[in-house]
């Protein structure tokens, strides 16, 4: 028994290590070499491919102007606060159910100061009313960074937070802030009638790509009550001499236009569901993507 264990032993040692044949698990040194030089080259002209790949699909594209456009979405409708499940509760006067909200539109709201605008050499007046796109030439870097329009806290009324720090929560009238997300060289095309799934819109401009918010479902609709928009020039929309953003590289200031929109007379104690919708000839919606053009929103205010 002792001797076929000490046997057992002595192979499996002479299997890592055999003096007599200098072999090493199995192995000779010249024929460890040629496997290991096989598998650097092999690996090595691997990684050559993939690497030369890489290099091929970058000189396509262009770090200032994208590649292919041709399949991207319309830009999303977000809004401040941004909050988890898109729901808005609160009571009025209890401040800590809306804290939240108002730290959170309040840190959006940072970089809208004036005190943040003041650069000439970054920033321009593009005008208190809508006017058309801002040309800034062609989408290349050949100009350098291209100056962003100002955007005064002022214009968004009620709920720029300028006169009320808490945007309306205190009282029970919600301030909402809505933007269209940012795509490259994208000009939002307004519609060219004045008016929104048959209602008319309040102040019409060919320069302004309008938004509304209504209540999503029938039951909805008279409990949002009333509604109010503050936004340049008074429009409930964003105007196009914003448009179109350069990216990141040529417009690092870049400001989106922001839409406010104060709900001041909620049904107090019931869940109301709110759609805001932007309306455009190249606004598209999607059911897979409910922040396409639009979002929906659950506010309740309680007594």
């Amino acid at each position: 028994m002792a001797r076929g264990k000490a046997k057992e032993e002595g192979s499996w040692k002479k299997f890592i290590w055999n003096s007599e044949k200098k072999e090493f698990l199995g192995r000779t040194g010249g024929s460890w070499f040629k496997i290991l030089l096989f598998y650097v080259i092999f690996y090595g002209c691997l990684a050559g491919i993939f690497i030369g790949t890489i290099q091929v699909m970058l000189l396509t594209i262009d770090e200032v102007k994208p590649t292919y456009q041709d399949r991207v979405a319309p830009p999303g409708l977000t809004q401040v606060p941004q909050i988890q499940k898109t729901e808005i509760s609160f009571r009025p006067s209890d401040p800590n159910s809306y804290e939240a909200y108002v730290r959170n539109i309040l840190r959006f709201l940072e970089k809208y100061k004036d005190s943040v605008q003041k650069d000439d050499m970054i920033f321009e007046d593009c005008g208190s009313v809508p006017s058309d796109y801002k040309d800034r030439g062609p989408l290349n870097s050949d100009a350098g960074q291209r100056k962003a329009c100002r955007f005064k806290l002022e214009w968004l009324g009620n709920c720029s937070g300028i006169n009320d720090e808490k945007f309306g929560y205190k009282d029970g009238k919600p301030c909402v802030i809505i933007k269209l997300n940012r795509i490259v060289n994208f000009r939002p095309k307004p519609p060219k009638n004045d008016s929104l799934d048959g209602v008319p819109i309040l102040k019409y401009s060919p320069y302004v790509l309008p938004v509304q918010c209504i209540g999503k479902r029938d039951e909805d609709k008279d409990k949002v009550g009333s509604v109010e928009y503050f936004g340049l020039g008074g429009f409930a929309g964003f105007p196009l001499q914003y448009y179109p953003y350069y990216g990141r590289l040529l417009h690092p200031q870049y400001l989106q236009p922001l839409l406010a929109v104060q709900f001041t007379n909620l049904t107090l104690d019931t869940e109301v569901r709110v759609e805001c919708k932007a309306h455009g000839e190249n606004i598209d919606y999607s059911d897979k993507d409910r922040f396409q053009g639009r979002f929906d929103l659950k506010i309740e205010v309680k007594s």
